[in-house]
């Protein structure tokens, strides 16, 4: 009555979002010294020291990252040292960030503790 007429299991694109691609997030536990690179979104949960490139990145609040972001949006939960070139920087209530920040947009909510000399991007 049941019989397998063809092979049944998924292909591999079929395991990808739409797009083509889908957030990576970097554990809590997970400490990391180099550099991390993605095309996509990136939530740091984790320790990153070291260099940061992708189209977004998410920085949670018990995230913490020393170092470079270059990235299209920039959303800061957590704490960050270093530098920032970004087009949308948000800084949420619940961040620590000592910074150099090239940036288009800015958006900084009250509670934010934030240091550092930030440049709009001329266009």
């Amino acid at each position: 009555m049941f019989s397998k007429t063809h092979d049944q299991t998924l292909p591999t694109s079929a395991h990808q979002p739409t797009g083509g691609f889908a957030k990576s997030v970097l554990a809590a536990d997970l400490a990391i010294t180099g550099e991390v690179i993605s095309s996509s979104a990136i939530e740091v949960l984790g320790k990153i020291d070291g260099q940061i490139s992708a189209k977004s990145l998410t920085v949670g609040v018990e995230g913490r990252v020393k170092g470079s972001i270059s990235a299209d949006s920039v959303d800061l939960r957590g704490t960050f040292d270093g530098t920032i070139a970004t087009q949308n920087l948000s800084l949420r209530a619940s961040c620590t960030v000592q910074a150099q920040v090239r940036y288009a947009t800015l958006s900084i909510e009250s509670g934010a503790v934030v240091e550092g000399q930030f440049t709009v991007n001329k266009l």
